[in-house]
């Protein structure tokens, strides 16, 4: 009878301890993910070259200091936004849309508060200064690159050459950005209701624009994103793959793995 007790009491204590270690594991993983670094997927080709869909990134929660957004359900226990450093031009930047301030984007910081961005034929320009735009060898896009891998369009289908350019912020900073549809296309002049002017970032904000120029719904369409809206700095890809392999063809995982993006730092 003893020793029936006795094993109860211990298979009892061990379920406690598994649901202590649970329950730590779980609180570190949070406080991981709300003060380092949170993993993002990528669902959308508005990034293309410099992300491509199905590439899976760490984000760097610290970069710009902390506000409510940079808690587990935006939960509103920070007001406004601590230990704030400021963003730099260039910066790829995840945030909430000021539409719904709960859907993540992620886009490329272009201008700064009180900085004047416009697009002229296609070409950037900021505080009243073209942005040098060279061209490159032509980026070979394929449809996994672009879109969703659960949709109905084939990704193993042949890749096309878009027209690719290396852009030069006035901070120095060079990054790439492809031209899909030519320097005509519907954003390519903006803001059209100002034909010839600039918008004007207001304080507090800031401006942001996808690397794949004819296919980003960014600030040229949402508007400026407030400082606090901002989650974190996108720092390096960690895992990537092409959608060429369903979760039932575990025989095709190998081959979907895109190897030459892993462990890839964000430029």
């Amino acid at each position: 009878m003893n020793q029936v007790v006795s094993r109860t009491k211990s298979s009892s204590g061990g379920a406690v301890e598994t649901l202590k270690t649970i329950v730590y594991a779980v609180l570190i993983a949070v406080a991981v993910r709300t003060v380092a670094f949170e993993p993002f997927n990528i669902p959308s080709g508005s990034m293309v070259p410099t992300l491509l869909v199905g590439d899976y990134l760490f984000v760097s929660k610290y970069s710009y200091g902390y506000s409510r957004h940079s808690l587990p359900f935006s939960l509103p226990l920070i007001p406004g936004r601590i230990f704030f450093h400021e963003p730099q031009r260039g910066d790829v930047a995840v945030f909430k849309t000021p539409e719904d301030n709960s859907t993540d984007y992620i886009k490329r910081i272009i201008g700064l508060p009180g900085d004047r961005i416009a697009v002229r034929n296609g070409i950037l320009e900021v505080n009243g200064e073209p942005v040098k735009r060279t061209p490159i060898k032509d980026f070979p896009m394929r449809p996994g690159d672009v879109r969703p891998h659960n949709s109905a369009l084939n990704v193993n289908a042949p890749a096309y050459p878009v027209r690719q350019y290396d852009e030069t912020l006035p901070s120095g900073r060079t990054h790439l950005i492809i031209e899909e549809h030519g320097d005509a296309w519907g954003l390519d002049n903006w803001p059209p209701e100002r034909a010839g002017d600039a918008y004007v970032v207001p304080p507090g904000h800031y401006f942001l624009m996808g690397d794949n120029r004819d296919n980003s719904q960014d600030s040229r369409v949402i508007g400026p994103v407030p400082a606090v809206n901002l989650v974190g700095r996108a720092e390096f890809i960690f895992f990537s793959v092409d959608g060429s392999a369903q979760l039932w063809e575990f025989w095709k995982w190998p081959f979907a793995i895109r190897y030459d993006r892993l462990f890839q730092p964000i430029r």
